[in-house]
């Protein structure tokens, strides 16, 4: 499905890959564009940007979530090789440094510290980040403004926070985390400990919590969910788009007509959507 909300701009959207395999997204235009999060490795990245036209030098940023491995794995990398600047918090930047798995180093000025609450410019695009629960050193979710288009993405979500709230509020477009069926986790082979780290708040996010957050937080401006970050074991996208939808339309909020509706899957390129 392409989305032409907007024809007369010209950004684009896609996930490379989502989940603990690996995260990252692309949100751009024709002439540039930025990685948000790069958990997959450089030449993965190179390989699935070109499917969509796009190559490196396209590249003029990679924001960072936070220092979980699956979304750290090449941005010093890509710093150091092609001199590519990252974005992150300072504590996301220590996170970085200090993960034993990392060879390359982000020096400046490919350093770039970001701190929550305070807005920066990236060519076209306002980016807020704001902060997200999560059990890192640091974590936050984005939230864009160019052109007409409002977007969030909030990924590896404990809990939906007043901040968070804000931020999913705000948005035309919404990237957030459906990470797990209750029945699946609780009933599944993961030890105890597994279990209450993902449950715990500071974790992850429920399909049953997302859906009926947002359901029950449905505003018209809201035109597209994106739901990402799911479980390998204790999820998948079926059970995730049909949770979803559902407590959405116990609302009377129909996807396909009030709102668009679509699952990233882990460790999939997605299609390239138009804005």
């Amino acid at each position: 499905m392409q989305y032409n909300l907007f024809s007369s701009d010209k950004f684009t959207f896609f996930s490379l890959s989502s989940g603990s395999c690996g995260n990252s997204y692309y949100l751009g235009n024709h002439h540039y564009g930025m990685l948000i999060d790069a958990g997959l490795g450089p030449r993965v990245i190179k390989k699935r940007l070109a499917v969509h036209g796009i190559d490196y030098s396209h590249i003029h940023a990679i924001l960072v979530t936070h220092d979980h491995f699956d979304h750290i794995k090449s941005a010093a990398y890509l710093a150091e090789k092609l001199n590519i600047p990252v974005y992150a918090t300072e504590e996301v930047h220590k996170g970085i440094r200090s993960c034993p798995l990392i060879k390359n180093s982000i020096v400046k000025p490919n350093k770039r510290v970001i701190e929550k609450h305070k807005s920066f410019q990236i060519k076209d695009f306002r980016i807020t980040p704001f902060d997200v629960p999560h059990d890192s050193n640091d974590n936050v979710g984005y939230f864009f403004e160019f052109s007409n288009h409002k977007m969030t993405l909030a990924t590896d979500v404990g809990t939906i926070s007043n901040e968070v709230a804000h931020y999913i509020g705000k948005a035309n477009h919404l990237i957030i985390e459906s990470n797990y069926d209750e029945d699946l986790l609780h009933n599944g082979r993961y030890p105890y400990f597994l279990k209450q780290r993902i449950s715990s708040g500071m974790g992850h996010l429920s399909n049953r919590e997302i859906a009926e957050f947002i359901a029950n937080n449905y505003t018209p401006h809201l035109r597209n969910i994106w739901l990402c970050h799911l479980s390998g074991d204790n999820n998948n996208p079926e059970l995730a788009y049909e949770t979803m939808k559902a407590e959405l339309e116990k609302k009377d909020i129909i996807v396909g007509e009030d709102v668009n509706l679509d699952v990233f899957r882990r460790n999939v390129l997605s299609e390239k959507i138009n804005l």
